[in-house]
């Protein structure tokens, strides 16, 4: 009797021994494979010039569908003050410059992630007036002989932001002595503190972005040529030290793909690549 009680026994404890781990059963015909697990959250800080407000934040709740994981947090100033945020330390995956200067700066730095930086998109400098144009501004020419003849009331930036240095190019290509219309001028340390002073009527005109004019819904009387104060080009480049280079790169690509251009096209902006 004990006989047949162990060997049974035996029979089973060699079997499991000789089992060893058992596989996952497969999936039954149909039925999903299980799912993969989630990538880690990422957040990017991204650093963007004030004119690329409306578009960047649009643009950043539709890369929401294409990394879920990435949280991206942006900052809008002028140029000039975020180059200065980012050589004082302040933590920066990636910056989108309104002008070539601030970007070689930090380029000279070795500050940019190599092969990184792009052109991305191209503005238009504007000069664009109050609702119903009070003061009948009506090119840039008029402006020229209204600021030597003292008879006009200007907002624009000041020279530490990229749309003041290009005024500063259009004063240059008509002789107009800024010092001696400083009586006619009001300033901006930002293309939106110009926007607002424009919109609310308390100056005769402004010299602003295309896009500026377009998302405020300002009226445009005339825009610069490339004569008078070259091109309007916005750079953009991963910072060497950003934390999570890898998707700081992959947003700077998405900034390039159709439906990113789509939104820079809406509002004036004209993608590069």
């Amino acid at each position: 009797m004990k006989k047949r009680i162990i060997l049974p026994l035996l029979l089973c404890l060699l079997l499991t021994a000789c089992g060893g781990k058992t596989s996952a059963p497969a999936p039954a015909a149909g039925q999903a494979p299980t799912a993969e697990p989630a990538a880690e959250p990422v957040e990017l800080y991204v650093f963007a010039a004030a004119s690329m407000t409306e578009t960047l934040d649009e643009i950043i709740e539709l890369y929401k569908d294409t990394a879920p994981n990435v949280t991206i947090v942006p900052t809008y100033d002028s140029s000039g003050t975020l180059l200065d945020q980012i050589q004082q330390g302040a933590e920066c995956d990636l910056f989108i410059s309104a002008g070539q200067s601030q970007m070689n700066t930090l380029d000279e730095e070795n500050a940019l992630l190599e092969g990184s930086r792009l052109d991305l998109l191209e503005n238009k400098v504007t000069l664009s007036v109050p609702e119903g144009n009070p003061a009948g501004i009506e090119s840039f020419d008029q402006l020229a002989e209204k600021l030597k003849s003292g008879d006009v009331f200007l907002a624009i930036g000041d020279s530490s932001v990229p749309v003041g240095q290009y005024t500063q190019k259009i004063f240059s290509y008509y002789g107009i002595d800024e010092a001696a219309a400083a009586g006619c001028l009001t300033y901006g340390s930002n293309v939106k503190e110009v926007t607002t002073q424009v919109s609310e009527g308390t100056v005769d005109c402004g010299i602003i972005y295309g896009t500026d004019a377009f998302s405020a819904n300002l009226t445009v009387v005339d825009s610069a040529d490339a004569e008078m104060c070259g091109q309007v080009i916005y750079p953009a480049a991963v910072l060497a030290n950003s934390a999570n280079p890898e998707a700081a790169q992959a947003f700077l690509d998405y900034l390039s793909t159709a439906d990113a251009s789509a939104v820079f096209q809406g509002v004036g902006f004209t993608p590069i690549n």
